[in-house]
C-alpha cells in the first residue's frame, strides 16, 4: 500500500463550511508553537502533522485525524529542516518516519484544496469566468482574488491585472493577490469545463478563506509562475 493511501480522499479536498475554519465571531483563535521556529501563532496558520499507526509524518491539513499533533510553519523549507533535525521525532515522542515524497503531497493536497474552494465559490455563485465579467468584477470594486491560467496569454492578463490593480489600490489600499499556479485545463476540470483562463472570487467570506489558503500553498510552490514575462508586475 503507498504510504499516500494514509490520506483519505474526502480529507484532501475537504471544502465543506467546517472546514473553512472562520471565527464568525471574531474572535482569535487557539495557538500552536511550530516545532522548528519555536514562534507561536494561530493554529490556522500553521500546518499540522500527526504519526499514523504505523509510524509515518501524516498532513494533517484540516485537523481531523487523531493523535498527538505537531504543527509547523507552512513552508517547504521548514519542512524539510523539520525532518533533517527529527523535530518530528521530539513532538511525537517517539521515532516517526517521512513518507516518500511528504513535501509534494502537501502540495498536492493544498492545491486540491485550492482548487476546491474555486469549486465553492461557482456554486456559492461568488466566481466569475471569462475576460469580460472578471473585467467588469474588478471595475466595480469588487474584486477580492483574480485567478488567471498558467498557460494563459500574457496580454488578456496584463490589462485585467491594470485595472484590478488601479481600482484595488483606489479602493482598499492595495492590489487584489493573484493565482496563476493552475493550467486552463486544471481550472476547468474543478469547474467542470473544458479551460478556464480567467477568474476571479468576489469579496466576501469565501474569499478571505481562499486567501488564507493561497498563503498556505504559496510556502511550497509559486503562485505567481517563474516563466511568466510579466511576473514583476504581479508581484
Amino acid at each position: 500500500m503507498s504510504p499516500h493511501s494514509n490520506i483519505p480522499a474526502d480529507h484532501a479536498a475537504d471544502t465543506s463550511n467546517a472546514a473553512l475554519d472562520i471565527d464568525k465571531r471574531g474572535h482569535k483563535g487557539p495557538e500552536r508553537r511550530c516545532i522548528v521556529t519555536r514562534q507561536t501563532a494561530d493554529k490556522s496558520a500553521l500546518l499540522r502533522f500527526v504519526k499514523s499507526p504505523d509510524g509515518l509524518i501524516t498532513p494533517d491539513i484540516f485537523e481531523k485525524l487523531p493523535g498527538r499533533g505537531a504543527y509547523i510553519t507552512p513552508t517547504q523549507e521548514t519542512l524539510v529542516k523539520a525532518l533533517e533535525t527529527g523535530a518530528f521525532a521530539r513532538a511525537f515522542k517517539g521515532k516517526a518516519e517521512a513518507m516518500d515524497g511528504l513535501d509534494e503531497l502537501v502540495s498536492d493536497i493544498l492545491s486540491r484544496r485550492l482548487l476546491g474552494l474555486i469549486t465553492m465559490a461557482m456554486k456559492a455563485g461568488r466566481l466569475r469566468l471569462g475576460y469580460d465579467k472578471v473585467r467588469s468584477l474588478a471595475q466595480n470594486g469588487e474584486l477580492a482574488v483574480r485567478i488567471e491560467a498558467r498557460d494563459g496569454s500574457v496580454d488578456g492578463r496584463s490589462k485585467i491585472r491594470t485595472l484590478a490593480k488601479a481600482v484595488g489600490l483606489a479602493t482598499e489600499g492595495a492590489a487584489p493577490p493573484v493565482v496563476g499556479c493552475f493550467t486552463a485545463v486544471e481550472l476547468g476540470q474543478a469547474l467542470g469545463r473544458p479551460s478556464v483562463v480567467h477568474a476571479a472570487i468576489e469579496r466576501g467570506k469565501l474569499a478571505k478563506a481562499f486567501k488564507h489558503d493561497m498563503k498556505r500553498l504559496s510556502g511550497f510552490r509559486p503562485l505567481i509562475p517563474p516563466e511568466w514575462s510579466d511576473r514583476r508586475h504581479e508581484m
